[in-house]
């Protein structure tokens, strides 16, 4: 599940990042209205939990403007004011849902996950040939048999295969997949990437080294009829 978080409070942002990468997301942020409306316009997210006052244009316009290019993705807003004119206008406009500062962070990622599963109700669920992924359960089955990951390396393939066909860097594998007051080192990440290539042999997909840059997870077709 990938969230574009649009927040300019970069210690909040940090902060809130952090959780939803330790419940399992793949989170990008930025921190101005101005920026959000141009990666919108190019980029397809699970989710945009966008605060209301930003820097440039507002979150109000920011929402406007995705639901005037037809846009249909879930937005979560973050406020922190109390008018009940502001939240009735972001409802109004296009958002889904709303939270006042100060939340809870569970209540963020339980909001976050039922606005994902009301626009697409399978969207949980991954399948890539052979391989699924029920996000949920946070089990991998290939041709319906469980597959036995750590935490560690299905967090690394769920991401993987977020960004399959794209290459990624030790660094953002990290990022990804960092919990609070947790470290992983780059070696780690190399030693759950090998482990996965393993367990993933009998799969369509082949994850391939790109010397100097990272990883890229490819579909191999190997197994196809």
């Amino acid at each position: 599940m990938h969230v574009l978080l649009v927040e300019d409070d970069l210690i909040l942002a940090d902060g809130i990042s952090r959780v939803l990468r330790m419940h399992g997301m793949a989170v990008d942020i930025v921190a101005t209205g101005d920026s959000a409306d141009t990666l919108l316009q190019h980029t397809e997210m699970a989710v945009l939990v966008l605060d209301i006052g930003l820097p440039g244009i507002d979150g109000f316009e920011v929402v406007r403007r995705l639901r005037a290019r037809g846009n249909a993705m879930p937005v979560l807003l973050l406020t922190a004011r109390d008018a009940i004119s502001d939240r009735v206008r972001g409802l109004e406009i296009g958002a889904d849902d709303y939270l006042v500062k100060p939340f809870s962070t569970l209540e963020l990622v339980a909001r976050i996950r039922a606005l994902v599963r009301r626009s697409s109700p399978q969207s949980h669920e991954l399948q890539i040939g052979n391989l699924s992924l029920d996000q949920f359960s946070k089990r991998a089955y290939i041709d319906g048999k469980p597959l036995e990951l750590s935490v560690r390396e299905w967090a690394v393939l769920e991401y993987l295969i977020q960004q399959i066909g794209r290459v990624v860097s030790k660094t953002q594998i990290i990022e990804a997949i960092l919990t609070w007051n947790e470290e992983v080192s780059l070696n780690a990440v190399e030693v759950y990437v090998s482990r996965i290539r393993l367990k993933i042999a009998a799969s369509d997909l082949s994850i391939r080294t790109i010397r100097g840059f990272g990883y890229v997870l490819e579909k191999t077709g190997q197994h196809n009829a």
